[in-house]
C-alpha cells in the first residue's frame, strides 16, 4: 500500500492541493494515469525499449506519419504528404511548413536527417528496426537526404515494401524526430545528446517532459505552442503503480483517471461499477505454445499436429485469457493484409492419440513445459499441461522470470514453452512472419535471437522464399493472395509456434474520460477530454 499513499500525496501536490486520504475527482484539465514503469530506463528515443516508453514518447515527439488507432492506416503528421517513386526505392516527404519544436525552432528536413543518422550512429535498441531493413550508418548520407528545408527523401537500401518502411517510421523510437539544435547544444563528449535526452525531451509533440523520477512518476506539460490542435489536458501525470489492487482502489475512489496494468480479477470486479469503463483492443503479437525442433520428437510433423489438437482453445479463451488475449489461431495480426479466418482447431484428444501412435509414441512421453511465473502464462501453461496429459504427454512445468524462460528459448535449450510474441507493432504481415517463421540461417552460430523461427530451430527454405516474394510484390491484390497462400502453407506444415490467442491491451478508466486510445503503441493523450 506504500505506493498507494505515495501516489495520493503526489497527485495532491500535482493538483496544487493539500494531500488528503482520497480524492473524489481528478482535476478537469489534468489526466492522472497509473501504469508500470519498471521497463522505462531512458527517454532517449534511440535507446528506449518496451511499449510503456513508446506510450510516453507518443506525447512528446512527432513522427513523419502516424498509424490511426481506428484502422491502423497511415496518416500525415510532420509530413503533410509523401510520394513513393515508381521503382519503390525512394519515398519523398513534404514537411508541414508550420511545424515547430517545443523550443520554438522550426522542424526541418535537416532535423529528420539528423534524427535518423543519430539513430544508426548510436546503434542502440531502436536502430534494429532500420538495420533489419538494410539501413547502415555508413550509408546514411546517401539514404537520408534533405532536398530543402521542407523536403526529405528516404532512399531504400534494398528492395522492400515501402508501406512497411512507413509503418516503421510511424513508431516512436525509430521514427521520433528530434530538435537537432537543442540536442547538439546539450551534447557531452560526442554522445549526440544521449545523456541529456535520458531525462529531457527535444520534440515537437503536444506535450513536453517536465519531470521523470525513475519508478515513481512522469509529468508531461501541455505545449501551448504546439503546431497542431492544443490538448485539452494541461498536464498528464503518469504514476508507477505496479499493484493491480491499488490501481483498482484508486479508480474506485476517483484518485486516478486511467489504470493500464490491472490484472483480470480486479478488472472483473470493476465491471459492475457504472463509473468505470473497461476496454480491450487488439495488441501486438500472440500467446502461443512453442516447440524446439532440435528435439527429434517435435521435429516430427505428426507430433506437432497432435500438440495442436491438445490445446483447449475455447476453454483457455473463456477461463484464462479474458483481458489478456482473444482466441486466435493464425500467424498474422488482425486487420493486416491477407489475414485469413481461424481454421477452427478444437481440443481433440482421440485424434491426437492416433497421431502420436503413428509417430511411434502410443503411450506418449515425458517432456518439460516452460512458462513465466505470472498471469496469464502460469494458468495457460497449467491448462495445457492437463490437456497434454490426456494423451499421455507428461509435461513437467518449469516456471521462472522472463530472463529465465525466454533466455532458455534464446539459447535454444528448451522442449515446450508457453510464450508471447510474434511482432505486429507494424500491422503488416511481414512484421509477424519474420518474427514467427522466417529463419535465414538455422546454425547455432548464427544466433538470430530476434527470429523465433531460429529460437525454435524451425527452418523451411521454401517458406523463407515465399515470405521474401510476398514482401516485394507490387500488385496489392496479388500480394494479398500471396500472404493467404503463406498462411495455408504454414497451416499444412504445422509450425513450431502454435498461436492460441491474440494479445489484447486492456485499460480501465473513469467513464467521463473520452478519446482515450487503449493500445499503448498508439496512445496519444492530446485528444483526451473529460465530459463533466
Amino acid at each position: 500500500m506504500r505506493h498507494l499513499f505515495a501516489s495520493v500525496a503526489l497527485a495532491a501536490l500535482f493538483c496544487g492541493a493539500t494531500p488528503v486520504a482520497t480524492l473524489a475527482e481528478t482535476p478537469d484539465d489534468q489526466l492522472i494515469v497509473a501504469t508500470v514503469m519498471s521497463n522505462i530506463l531512458t527517454l532517449d528515443p534511440a535507446a528506449i525499449t518496451g511499449r510503456e516508453t513508446v506510450q510516453v514518447l507518443n506525447n512528446i515527439y512527432d513522427t513523419l506519419v502516424v498509424l490511426s488507432p481506428d484502422d491502423r492506416d497511415l496518416h500525415p503528421r510532420l509530413a503533410e504528404s509523401w510520394e513513393i517513386s515508381p521503382d519503390r526505392m525512394k519515398i519523398t516527404f513534404r514537411l508541414r511548413p508550420d511545424a515547430v519544436f517545443a523550443s520554438g525552432n522550426p522542424v526541418t528536413a535537416q532535423d529528420v536527417v539528423f534524427s535518423l543518422k543519430r539513430l544508426l550512429t548510436l546503434n542502440l535498441a531502436q536502430s534494429s528496426f532500420l538495420k533489419s531493413r538494410g539501413y547502415t550508418a555508413e550509408a546514411a548520407d546517401r539514404l537520408f537526404v534533405a532536398q530543402d528545408d521542407h523536403t526529405f527523401v528516404l532512399n531504400l537500401p534494398e528492395p522492400d515494401d515501402p508501406k512497411l518502411i512507413l509503418m516503421v517510421l510511424a513508431q516512436n523510437g525509430p521514427g521520433s524526430i528530434l530538435d537537432s539544435k537543442t540536442v547538439l547544444e546539450n551534447e557531452q563528449g560526442g554522445d549526440l545528446g544521449a545523456k541529456w535526452l535520458t531525462l529531457n525531451s527535444a520534440g515537437s509533440g503536444p506535450f513536453t517532459l517536465t519531470r521523470w523520477a525513475s519508478n515513481e512518476y512522469i509529468i508531461l506539460s501541455r505545449n501551448d505552442d504546439y503546431w497542431g490542435e492544443v490538448p485539452a489536458m494541461k498536464r498528464v501525470l503518469m504514476r508507477h503503480l505496479p499493484e493491480s489492487q491499488s490501481q483498482r482502489l484508486m479508480l474506485e475512489q476517483g484518485d486516478i483517471d486511467v489504470g493500464y496494468s490491472l490484472l483480470a480479477p480486479d478488472l472483473k470486479a470493476l465491471e459492475s461499477n457504472d463509473r468505470i469503463r473497461i476496454e480491450s483492443t487488439p495488441g501486438a503479437g500472440f500467446y502461443y505454445l512453442a516447440v524446439s525442433m532440435k528435439d527429434p520428437r517435435f521435429a516430427d510433423r505428426k507430433v506437432r499436429e497432435a500438440l495442436r489438437l491438445l490445446i483447449d482453445y475455447d476453454g483457455l479463451d473463456k477461463a484464462v485469457m479474458p483481458y489478456y488475449g482473444k482466441l486466435y489461431q493464425r500467424p498474422i495480426t488482425t486487420g493486416a493484409l491477407g489475414q485469413l479466418p481461424d481454421p477452427g482447431y478444437k481440443l481433440d484428444v482421440e485424434k491426437a492419440k492416433a497421431l502420436l501412435a503413428e509417430a511411434g509414441y502410443p503411450d506418449g512421453f515425458k517432456t518439460t513445459l516452460r512458462v513465466l511465473s505470472e498471469e496469464p502464462f502460469l494458468k495457460a501453461g497449467t491448462a495445457i499441461q492437463n490437456t497434454l496429459a490426456q494423451a499421455g504427454i507428461q509435461a513437467e512445468l518449469i516456471t521462472g522470470s522472463g530472463d529465465q524462460i525466454y533466455g532458455a528459448m534464446r539459447d535454444r535449450n528448451f522442449e515446450l514453452l508457453v510464450g508471447r510474441g510474434g511482432g505486429g507493432q507494424q500491422p503488416h504481415p511481414d512484421s509477424n512472419l519474420r518474427a514467427l517463421a522466417f529463419n535465414p540461417d538455422n546454425s547455432d552460430e548464427a544466433k538470430l535471437t530476434n527470429y523465433q523461427g531460429w529460437r525454435t530451430s524451425f527452418f523451411d527454405e521454401k517458406l523463407n522464399g515465399m515470405i521474401e516474394d510476398a514482401l516485394l510484390e507490387r500488385d496489392l491484390e496479388t500480394q494479398k493472395k500471396k500472404y493467404e497462400d503463406i498462411q495455408a502453407y504454414m497451416d499444412q506444415s504445422v509450425m513450431s509456434i502454435l498461436p492460441f490467442s491474440e494479445t489484447v491491451d486492456t485499460a480501465a478508466f473513469q467513464a467521463d474520460v473520452q478519446g482515450l486510445t487503449v493500445n499503448p503503441w498508439l496512445t496519444r493523450f492530446e485528444v483526451v477530454t473529460k465530459e463533466r
